[in-house]
This record gives structure tokens, sequence and C-alpha cells, in this order.
């Protein structure tokens, strides 16, 4: 298979996940060659006149008053990765390591950082021979972009840090000679365009993001699931109704519900029961997953701009030879948009839970009490909407928003600072809550199936239905549910 090409325009989240969770090879797309080489000639031209320009003839942040001589130029940029390598915590995950290196190889690649093209490849080559350094969860601020857990991945290009290779943990340097690779020594200006700009936070939140908008179906197929064991009304999801109030997540919603629910004999057998109006979390689907499908559309459009966006400082410009110092680095943009996205999962984490409630109290549905047949002998699901709670509290405390959070950083240039790093690592942990709590409902909503046979669900219910009964039997007597939720999480 040819690998993805790497322009700095034509990168999407299809592509990134490809590489960060499926290992497809990339290359720099040698069309791209001219214009990153030309951004480095502006480089070498400047250098060679003595011209004083931030991070390649000065210092960094509040020390950018400090001129560089060229004997030490090199080590400048050595050094700056070194001593911005303080990382806290564990290492991110894999996926998310691979798309951090992805974003910065392909931010290179646009031709505005002013590195030589073998820095490109060398990011490239870790991607295809697995090599992935060990980056820390904690540390950054997300302005001047991520400068720790970056230069943490710029340390395994100088052969230094740590880096995984075939399953250990190993020296940077002995990383790279297993895997057939050899360590690049940084020249003027590329060690501040390894570590400038909001790779790391905009990697984490764009897998965050295609996991989101997996989950985000899977949340109609549960609701559906819920409504059906409920014996909740089809009406709400008239195209009418829609049509008077016309957002987009609205409409692809209730759209979706209506073929899920199509030719139900659960809907069917009680058409005639006189309840005029269900709850707000059957009722309301549309309303509140369509809420949080139009959040996911505007992240979407705001992370895929983010993947092919120049975000090092300063940037070069070969047309006109100017070297521009400005704030492309800060990852505000991306980190509202990562907030609104946490704020989003969040809600829907509990949209779910109030559904799984309905579905064990025997006060609020016409199913046995906690969907267990001898109940009082038996607690049946009971705990499934305690747990569900739980991780219900988590995602409301995780959907605070990082951006109001500045805390001002080096000697007080950086000022206002975005904590995107943050809000990009708690819409994905939010994630993670949000697909267990589906998983719950699933089990439950299955459960309470299981009393309306023989009755058929809807057409888009019954394979998942039969398709969750393949791997979790009913439950008759109580039994660790640990494994039947393992099933199906997802």
């Amino acid at each position: 298979m040819s690998p993805i090409l790497l322009d700095g325009e034509r990168l999407t989240l299809a592509d990134l996940e490809r590489v960060a969770r499926h290992e497809e090879a990339v290359a720099l797309d040698p069309a791209a060659r001219p214009q990153v080489s030309a951004a480095r000639a502006v480089i070498e031209e400047a250098l060679a006149a003595e011209r004083k320009i931030y991070g390649v003839t000065t210092g960094f942040g509040p020390l950018s008053d400090v001129f560089i001589g060229a004997a030490d130029r090199d080590a400048l940029q050595r050094n700056l990765v070194r001593s911005h390598a303080i990382g806290i915590g564990d290492p991110i995950g894999e996926a998310e390591t691979r798309a951090t290196i992805l974003l910065r190889a392909n931010v290179l690649a646009k031709g505005y950082s002013g590195v030589r093209p073998e820095v490109i490849d060398l990011l490239c080559d870790l991607l295809n021979r697995q090599v992935h350094p060990i980056i820390p969860e904690r540390g950054s601020v997300g302005a001047s972009g991520d400068l720790a857990p970056l230069a943490h991945l710029a340390l395994v290009l100088i052969g230094e840090g740590e880096a995984r290779y075939q399953g250990e943990r190993l020296p940077g340097g002995e990383a790279l000679r297993r895997a057939g690779l050899a360590p690049i020594t940084l020249k003027a200006k590329e060690g501040l365009a390894l570590i400038n700009g909001t790779c790391g936070l905009t990697a984490i939140g764009a897998l965050a993001l295609n996991r989101a908008e997996r989950l985000i179906k899977l949340a109609d197929v549960a609701g559906a699931m819920s409504l059906e064991a409920l014996r909740g009304s089809v009406v709400p999801f008239d195209e009418r109704l829609q049509a008077v109030r016309p957002h987009p997540g609205q409409i692809a919603t209730a759209w979706n519900l209506r073929n899920l629910l199509r030719d139900s004999e659960v809907n069917e057998s009680h058409k005639d029961c006189g309840k005029i109006q269900d709850s707000y979390t059957l009722r309301c689907i549309p309303q509140v997953h369509g809420g949080v499908r139009d959040a996911l559309a505007f992240t979407h459009e705001t992370v895929a701009r983010e993947l092919n966006a120049a975000t090092d400082n300063p940037l070069v410009f070969p047309e006109s030879g100017d070297t521009l110092s400005g704030g492309n680095f800060h990852g505000h943009p991306v980190a509202l948009a990562l907030d609104f996205l946490a704020l989003a999962l969040g809600g829907l984490c509990g949209f779910a839970e109030r559904r799984i409630e309905r579905l064990v109290n025997p006060q609020l549905s016409e199913l046995p009490a906690f969907l267990i047949k001898d109940s009082g002998l038996h607690s049946g699901l009971m705990v499934a909407q305690i747990a569900a709670a739980s991780l219900v509290a988590e995602a409301r405390v995780l959907a605070s928003p990082a951006t109001v959070h500045s805390i001002p950083t080096s000697g007080n240039k950086e000022d206002f600072v975005s904590m995107g790093w943050l809000a990009a690592v708690k819409a994905a942990q939010i994630g993670d809550l949000l697909a267990a709590i589906l998983a719950l409902e699933f089990l439950c909503a299955a459960q309470g199936l299981d009393f309306l046979r023989p009755l058929r669900p809807g057409r888009g219910v019954l394979p998942v239905y039969e398709m969750i009964r393949r791997h979790v039997t009913h439950l008759e007597v109580d039994r660790s549910l640990r494994a039947d939720l393992d099933r199906i999480l997802v």
C-alpha cells in the first residue's frame, strides 16, 4: 500500500486514525520538498547575515533578547530540547504518541518552519518502524504549544530520551539503533520547530473526537433500545417536528431513530395505550443527541483545520524571505473546541444514565424490579445504575472547562495560556466514561427487551440486541457482571 504523503495541506482525521491506530506508512510528499528546502534556505541566509531572529540567533521566551553567536547555535537547539523535556506522569498511549509524531511531521512538511527535509524524514521513519518516544501525560499548558511533551519526542530524534520499540522501553539512541535509524544533529531553528505548536493536544483531541463520532451513533442505538424496552412512543421522532426546528444534529438523530425503530412489533403492541408523553430522556433524544452532534461538528471543523495549520514560531515565508514571529503556537482555538467536546460528552453521559435508571426502577417502568425475575433474592442490574452514576459524577468533574484556568508562565512572557492539553486529555477521558455508560445501558436495555419477547423490536434495534445476546446471556440469577460488560464495552 502506498504511504500517506505529508505536505501540510491534505491530512484528514481519517488519515490520522489510520496512522495512529493501524500503523499505516507515511512519507514526506516529494512535491513538498522544494517548499521545505526554500524555507530552510531563508534560515541559512539569515544565519550568514547574522540577523537577529527569535529562537535562531536568540534565546527563548523571556531570554529572547540574548544574542547567540554562531559557534553556539547548534548547542542552543540541543539545550532547548533537553531543558524543556520535563513532562510528568505515565506515558500517553501508543495511538496518541503516533498521532503526535504524525502531526509534527505534517506541520513541518507545510514548509514554513525552516527545518531540513531530513528532520521530517526521521519523524516519518519513527512511525514506519514503530519507534514510539515516551511522552509523559502531564506538563503542557498548550502555549507556546505543547513544549514539554514535544521535547520528549524531539529527544529521541537526537538519540536521547526514551522510546518503546518492539515491546521494550529503551534509551532513545538504542531504540533508534535497533530500528536501523541514526540520530540527527539539530541545526539552527530545528529544535524550536520540533517543540513549538499544538501537535500534542491536537493529536489527543483528534483521536478523542474520532471516537466521540462513533459513540454518538451508538448512543442513538442504545437510546432506541431503551425506548423499546420501556414501551416509549415514536411520535416525537416524526419528521414534521424536526422540520420546524431545523438543527442539523436534531434532524439526523430523528432520522436515525425512525430507521432503528421501523417495523417494531413492540411499538405496535402499545400504540393505543393512552400514554400521552414519555420522559425527556426518551422523548428528547433528537434534541439532546442532536445538540451533541452539532457540538461534534463544530469540533470536527476546528480540529480538521488544525491538522494542516502552521503552528510553529517564528514562521518562515520563502516567497518574501521574511521570518515572522507571532502566536500560531497558541492552543486556544482548539482548546475551546475540545472543552466544548468534553461538555457535550459529559452531558450525554448523564442523559444515558437516566435511561438506565428508568430501566431498572420498577416505579418508572413496567419491567421487573432491577430487571430480574426474582428480585429480592436477586439484585439483578441494580448496581449497573450505581456504577453509571459514579461514572457520570466523574464526567461532570472532567467537563469543567480547562481554558478558563490560565496560569502565566515563562517570566510572564506567556501571560495567558490555553491549557489545551488538559482540555484534550479530559475530553478523551470522558469518552472512556461514556463508552462504559453506554455498555451498561445496552446490558440493561437488552435485559428489558427479554421480558417483552416474543415481540420483536425495530429493524435497527433487533440485530444489535441479537449481537449482545450472542455474547451475553439473559440474567436469570445473580452473577458477576464485569465479564458481561467487558464483552460489549466499545
